[in-house]
């Protein structure tokens, strides 16, 4: 037993290392030069990259419930003076997501002192504006942001490692090809999602649930609520920094839109979207965010919509995300079984699928013929008129199914529910009535 529940802990980091190591590996395998394919690398950098970002900001939203619109700052400043300090001094490319968390960590200094004494609206609203005042000044200050052109690196101009390879043969990581900085920013997700794993179990973070949930009985347990929030802003803010340097190791630029409000809302939704109540949830999120922003936005320009449609689903379907999502039909099937829980994931598979297809050919068929040439899916606006009067049957008809499933997995559920409902009274036991007092009897 005690085995077992190991095995399942350890399962999300095993996937994890597979999901950045394998690929690699075996596209460089079956590749005639033994190279990975570029956009394999560049696909899962990006994702490596989102998830110390996603998870550094769950340390604020989910660990102290603070929503943060400007976390995109200490990031995208710690690659900035990542990218300076790598430009005049000689520091091992390796090395480098250090001063990028360090400066990051400045900046999160400068966030609690403004804004570490508020929660709520108030926080928010604060990171809102310390966010908009670090944009505005990357496009005012051209001479230490770089203006429109950021502050590029050449990764190949830092310090050569050398590591012996064989016996015969010595490797020299110039970390000027693609596929040796990818391990280096792959080897720094896990260590970073290692560090943050770590804190999130230390009983300081406990501390800040605490300030989370009751913040005025914190304070009468001796707690101050201001200097959590401002220990868990700067920690934050030190992770963050850091996944702003693994992008710069993989661009080779710090960009002025890396402080942008983009960004933060980027963070935002690949967190909400994987769930906060999770570990393993924000890193789910990040995953689903760079399936959009790489593998949707390759196809289709209207891929901030469907993200847009995809986070208000979530939110309204599942306000525990993805990874709650997931828990609750796991414990589901655990009480119930195939038996039960078949007829509802049958019905909501069946829904989604119908539904998402009717909405994808709609949006692509209006895009076609709105942006004509310009769009991935120019085609569907040069329909002859049987095959668009065919293309708009069925958009209609897989609307009806998507809503005819959608009310018999609504069916499922309440049966389900009413199921739940009636093991919970059976496990209840009956209480033994009581005697009823006699008038007559004295106490002695």
């Amino acid at each position: 037993m005690v085995a077992r529940a190991r095995s399942i802990r350890c399962a999300p980091w095993v996937a994890l290392a597979a999901l950045l190591g394998l690929p690699p590996l075996v596209s460089a395998w079956l590749s005639p030069a033994g190279v990975p394919q570029g956009w394999l690398l560049a696909c899962l950098a990006q994702a490596a990259t989102m998830i110390v970002f996603a998870l550094s900001y769950n340390l604020l939203l989910g660990e102290t419930g603070l929503l943060s619109f400007g976390h995109a700052a200490p990031a995208g400043l710690g690659a900035l003076v990542a990218a300076q300090a790598f430009n005049h001094y000689a520091i091992p490319l390796p090395l480098l997501p250090l001063a990028g968390g360090v400066a990051g960590a400045a900046v999160g200094v400068v966030i609690a002192l403004v804004a570490a004494r508020r929660a709520g609206t108030a926080f928010a609203m604060i990171t809102l504006g310390l966010g908009e005042l670090v944009a505005a000044a990357a496009w005012a200050l051209p001479d230490w942001f770089g203006g429109e052109a950021g502050v590029a690196i050449d990764r190949a101009s830092g310090p050569v490692i050398s590591t012996v390879s064989t016996v015969a043969s010595v490797t020299a990581w110039t970390f000027g090809p693609d596929r040796q900085a990818y391990w280096v920013i792959a080897v720094w997700c896990l260590v970073a999602s290692a560090a943050i794993y770590v804190l999130s179990r230390a009983p300081f973070v406990r501390l800040a649930n605490a300030v989370r949930d009751n913040p005025v009985r914190a304070a009468a347990l001796g707690a101050s609520p201001a200097r959590v929030r401002a220990a868990m802003i700067v920690l934050a803010a030190g992770f963050a920094g850091v996944a702003g340097t693994l992008t710069l190791i993989n661009v080779e630029l710090a960009a002025a839109e890396s402080v942008g409000m983009m960004r933060s809302a980027a963070v935002l939704i690949a967190t909400v979207t994987g769930g906060t109540a999770s570990f393993f949830g924000p890193v789910l999120g990040a995953l689903v965010w760079v399936a959009f922003s790489v593998g949707v936005a390759s196809v289709s320009r209207a891929w901030m919509l469907y993200v847009g449609l995809f986070f208000v689903v979530v939110v309204l379907a599942a306000p525990d995300g993805l990874a709650g999502l997931m828990a609750r039909q796991r414990a589901a099937l655990a009480r119930h079984g195939w038996r039960h829980c078949g007829a509802y994931w049958t019905m909501a598979t069946l829904a989604a699928s119908c539904g998402a297809l009717a909405l994808v050919l709609a949006v692509q068929w209006a895009y076609a013929l709105r942006f004509g040439n310009d769009d991935p899916g120019a085609w569907l606006g040069t329909l002859p008129a049987r095959a668009a009067a065919g293309l708009a049957v069925t958009i209609v008809a897989s609307t009806i199914v998507a809503v005819w499933a959608g009310c018999r997995a609504r069916r499922a559920v309440r049966a389900l529910e009413r199921l739940e409902r009636l093991d919970r009274s059976e496990r209840l036991e009956p209480l033994e009535p009581l005697e009823p007092l006699d008038p007559r009897k004295e106490a002695p």
